[in-house]
């Protein structure tokens, strides 16, 4: 009898869904154990019990719980409202208290406390400084924030899982993500979001601002003109231009296909890779494994298998490069003998029977978010390997593995541009991170919080960038 590795929760508890309870308890034995125990009983994580006020007759408390979701977070509510001895006194949703004036700041590097601080960091002394980038504009990396500094730039057309919210609905994730570029690799990132769908418009005022910044990141902006965007911005501008939504997805999932494979004992040239999803990302993907060597690669859409006989726009890339044996049908008429499924398309789409007919050892990749194509419980039984895009099961194939790196390494080298020889270079990097005696179906990709994972992309990106040719800056002054 096969035992499933991963165990059914319903709903998880996730500090996503974290909420405060200000409670008051009658000061007798054991009001709070009803509380907990309630709290217990109805699938609530409780991470922390604080007294706010003590009384005579009434203790104030305020106990802080991990909820599954929205809904959860209400049941808990609703389940210590009927309690006897407790007065209800207001809930608190402890992720809208982190994100209450933003999540991210400006600081000074130095303090102006002196008119000779004021002199040499403005007037007049900046003026000199100005002049010499005017003479030199090369200059400028040196002598102001941009040699350190991306602009995050989005229009919120695809937002998370959540689609087209808005450019100010974006703002959030936007920085978020100037928050992981800080914390992961010491970059100064904003959020740049803009109120125009235009591809014309968005082209031309990156373009504007581009001068203030090293890199640009582009993020959450839809198909088909995330790509029209990107291909324009790298031809007009001389500093790295990456999609993460592309590009990062492709270098993490690379690199955790190196491992996977490894775990299996198989190469990526002898895979059948059966992609779900063509897409930004699931182009990406398929395109980074195929130049890392996969020579059997076949796509999968809302239509069925991308063959030689489709005509739809934008999918001519599939057309040419992939399904080498121009099979057709649906996805359960190609998953047999897949060795690796990478789905990132839609939850639900691929079945525990599909698996079952793959090859030995499945590996099934279902990063759909925040419901993967199969659940790792119903997929255990038959995969050898499982990821997900999510973060409370094992094997999480996360962006921030690689995007703090690859800028790092861009920008210490003064890049060009973020050519494909680099992203490979990230993708081995961050699989390298793992040794043979770690290496296992539950392990085969670093966590995010694996803080070797973004000098070890760095420094890979930097020297391929010096390889291709597309690097700026001596090697001899990396430390000036």
């Amino acid at each position: 009898m096969l035992v499933s590795r991963f165990h059914p929760m319903n709903p998880t508890p996730t500090d996503g869904y974290s909420i405060t309870l200000r409670l008051g308890l009658a000061n007798k034995p054991g009001v709070l154990g009803l509380v907990t125990s309630t709290i217990g009983a109805v699938g609530g994580s409780i991470g922390a019990i604080d007294i706010v006020e003590a009384g005579f007759d009434q203790l104030v408390r305020d106990i802080t719980i991990a909820a599954g979701n929205d809904q959860h977070a209400q049941t808990l509510v609703d389940a210590v409202k009927g309690l006897p001895g407790v007065t209800f006194m207001q809930m608190s949703d402890r992720v809208f208290l982190l994100h209450i004036g933003g999540k991210i700041e400006v600081k000074s590097k130095i303090p102006i406390q002196t008119r000779a601080d004021l002199s040499r960091a403005y007037t007049p002394g900046v003026a000199r400084v100005c002049m010499a980038i005017h003479k030199d504009p090369s200059k400028v990396f040196n002598l102001t924030i941009k040699r350190n500094t991306i602009a995050v730039v989005t229009d919120g057309t695809a937002v998370l899982g959540l689609g087209d919210i808005g450019p100010a609905a974006a703002m959030p994730v936007m920085e978020g993500k100037a928050m992981l570029f800080k914390e992961f690799a010491d970059i100064n990132a904003f959020p740049i979001c803009l109120d125009t769908k235009n591809v014309d418009e968005i082209v031309a005022t990156v373009k504007a601002i581009a001068p203030g910044f090293g890199g640009i990141n582009l993020e959450d902006i839809s198909a088909p003109r995330c790509f029209e965007v990107e291909r324009r911005l790298r031809e007009v501008l001389d500093i790295p231009v990456f999609h993460d939504d592309q590009h990062g997805t492709a270098v993490v999932v690379l690199a955790a296909a190196i491992n996977a494979l490894r775990v299996v004992g198989k190469t990526l040239a002898e895979a059948r890779v059966v992609v779900s999803g063509a897409g930004a990302a699931g182009t990406a993907c398929a395109k980074m494994l195929a130049t890392a060597g996969v020579k059997t690669i076949i796509g999968c859409d809302v239509h069925g298998v991308i063959h030689k006989d489709r005509t739809e726009h934008g999918i001519q890339w599939w057309i040419d490069e992939t399904n080498p044996g121009n099979e057709r049908g649906k996805l359960g008429d190609v998953i047999n003998g897949a060795d690796l499924f990478l789905g990132v398309s839609a939850g639900g789409v691929l079945t525990s029977a599909m698996v079952q007919c793959m090859a030995r050892d499945p590996i099934v990749f279902a990063l759909a978010n925040p419901t993967p194509e199969i659940t790792p419980e119903e997929a255990a039984p038959y995969a050898k390997v499982i990821a997900t895009g999510r973060s409370d099961y094992p094997n999480q194939i996360n962006n921030v593995l690689c995007f703090p790196g690859i800028f790092r390494g861009a920008l210490d080298c003064r890049a060009s541009t973020i050519n494909e020889e680099m992203k490979l270079a990230a993708a081995h990097a961050i699989a390298a991170i793992i040794t043979n005696s770690e290496l296992h179906a539950d392990y085969i990709i670093p966590s995010v919080f694996n803080r070797r994972v973004a000098p070890a992309v760095a420094a890979a990106v930097e020297e391929a960038a010096h390889r291709t040719g597309v690097a700026r800056r001596e090697r001899s002054n990396l430390n000036g």
